[in-house]
This record gives C-alpha cells, sequence and structure tokens, in this order.
C-alpha cells in the first residue's frame, strides 16, 4: 500500500500536481519568521530538511553551499529545515550550527513538525524542489541531492542540479534517488 501511495505521489509530482500549503517557521539565525509565501517571485525554491548532527547531513554540507552559490545568482532561494527534537537539534543548536557553517540561507525549526509531515520527509537530508504555480508552489522534484552521500568526488548523477536546470529552463522533472540519511524521528 505504501509503494502505491509514493508511486502517486511520484506521479504527481512529476506533473506538478501535488500542491503545498504555504507554511511560516522561524528562522534560527535572525529569530524572524519565514512563509513560503515569502517566496511567489521566484521560479521555485529549493527545501532540504536537514540537522545538525546527522553524518549524511554533514556529508552534504559543502554540495549545499556550493549549490546555494551557483544558483542564488539565477533566481532560486534555498531553505533548511530542521524537524528533529533530539539534544542537538535544539534551536540555540541550530543557530550555532548554521552560524559556523557561513551558509546566509533561512535555517528554520520545525520542531512541532507540522511541516515535516505536510511534506512526507522522513529522512536528513531530503530535498524538495518546489516550481511556482501562479501564487502557489507544486513539488517538482523529492529526492536526494545526488547518488553519493558518503564521497562528493565518486558522484554519478547530481539529481537536484538536473531538476534546477529542467525547472530553469521549462522541462520536466527527472526522476531522481529516494534520499539516503538519518531518520527524522517523530
Amino acid at each position: 500500500m505504501r509503494r502505491i501511495f509514493t508511486i502517486i505521489f511520484v506521479w504527481l509530482s512529476l506533473n506538478g500536481m501535488a500542491q503545498v500549503k504555504d507554511f511560516a517557521l522561524e528562522n534560527v539565525s535572525n529569530g524572524k519568521i519565514v512563509s513560503l509565501s515569502d517566496y511567489t517571485h521566484v521560479k521555485g525554491v529549493v527545501v532540504i530538511f536537514t540537522s545538525n548532527v546527522c553524518p549524511y547531513s554533514v556529508y552534504y554540507e559543502g554540495r549545499i553551499t556550493q549549490l546555494v552559490a551557483d544558483y542564488a545568482k539565477r533566481g532560486i532561494p534555498f531553505i533548511l529545515i530542521n524537524s528533529h527534537k533530539e539534544a542537538k537539534e535544539t534551536k540555540e543548536e541550530m543557530a550555532n550550527k548554521i552560524s559556523t557553517w557561513g551558509l546566509d540561507v533561512p535555517y528554520l525549526a520545525d520542531k512541532e513538525q507540522t511541516v515535516m509531515r505536510q511534506f512526507g520527509a522522513r529522512k536528513s537530508p531530503e530535498i524538495f524542489l518546489l516550481k511556482r504555480n501562479k501564487s502557489s508552489f507544486g513539488v517538482f522534484y523529492k529526492g536526494s541531492i545526488d547518488n553519493n552521500p558518503q564521497v562528493a568526488s565518486d558522484v554519478k548523477m547530481r539529481y537536484l542540479r538536473e531538476n534546477l536546470e529542467a525547472l530553469l529552463s521549462g522541462k520536466g522533472a527527472i526522476p531522481g534517488g529516494r534520499p539516503v540519511g538519518c531518520m527524522i524521528k517523530g
């Protein structure tokens, strides 16, 4: 049954039909509330569910930094969301992490896990590339960043980058890999 729902979600995502409801969460960097509706002027938004300490999230930090640098100048913003509840995942620890990382993107605390449930996110890192459809967003791509979380130099498939290029050029989504990482515990 779970497989059927996954297939339906992927089909809807590939056809731009899986709509995402607006959300509002606190950015731990500055205490301001960030909403998806703040981004209605862009073609797409990358939402990454991540963790302060999950080894897989840490493996991807350099690649995420590079993606942000490459696509921010092309009008694609990135949002990081932390839905983990463990002791090393508090808002204070999140603020320390993003400050140390030096990445200038919103790092949102979803400690009630409402946005995580809305998206169906289960892993860190897990990617959702959203495409703007007039005043709302639909899921364009859901999955992993690439095909090798542990060794960046051995990556052969760059799923997120390929889908960002497809979105920006008006093409359809390209199926990618399923996320590999730490489970987000409820």
